[in-house]
């Protein structure tokens, strides 16, 4: 029952200093993560380093993010949110076609995780069995693995709706699987990558490759 007075919408309101404080600090202490994580790859960030370059004494870094662990997995949560963002406009823009659609996501990922310098630092490091951000990329459920998984099963469900939903699912697991596979074991000829991951999932999907 209204009360005669315009109510105001919790988001309309500016966060309380102390709130406005803590995220201000939470991205700085992320940015400054991502950019040295970039330079010297992850094993070689401390959180020494983290706070005088973020301007943040280091009992707040631990307070916000628990330990370094912490910090590598917002820093993954981060660069994961912002890759969905651009994976889904990817994907939007090709509504209603499958199979290109899919080659545009498959050959964005390659190219974000090429011109990418966190990815690309992660990725290097990886390669020499070093960099311990690696299992917040692959093997760990979250964030990349299952937000891009369930990604693309809600587009499956909305370009192949006559598909069976366990079909939609098989495929869009496959599609994840490929292409991080892809990431970090390039194929000898990557141009051709996209084109065979799509064609495999539209196997899996049992449409035509051109549809």
């Amino acid at each position: 029952m209204s009360d005669g007075h315009a109510s105001a919408t919790p988001d309309s309101r500016p966060d309380p200093p102390r709130v406005a404080w803590r995220k201000h600090m939470r991205e700085r202490v992320i940015t400054e993560a991502r950019s040295l994580a970039a330079e010297d790859g992850w094993d070689r960030v401390r959180v020494a380093d983290l706070a005088l370059r973020a301007d943040v004494s280091r009992p707040s870094i631990y307070k916000e993010f628990g330990d370094r662990a912490g910090i590598g997995r917002a820093l993954v949560e981060y660069e994961t949110d912002a890759f969905l963002i651009g994976l889904s406009a990817i994907l939007d823009s090709h509504r209603g076609r499958l199979a290109p659609a899919l080659e545009a996501a498959v050959a964005h990922t390659l190219e974000q995780a090429a011109v990418n310098p966190f990815i690309g630092a992660v990725l290097t490091a990886t390669r020499g069995s070093t960099d311990a951000l690696l299992p917040f990329l692959t093997s760990r459920p979250e964030p990349v693995f299952s937000n891009s998984r369930r990604l693309l099963c809600a587009w499956l469900g909305e370009t192949a709706p006559q598909t069976a939903e366990d079909r939609r699912t098989a495929a869009a697991d496959l599609a994840v699987r490929l292409t991080l596979s892809h990431l970090l074991l390039p194929a000898h000829d990557p141009a051709t990558t996209p084109r065979h991951i799509a064609r495999t999932v539209c196997a899996v999907l049992g449409v035509p490759e051109r549809n």
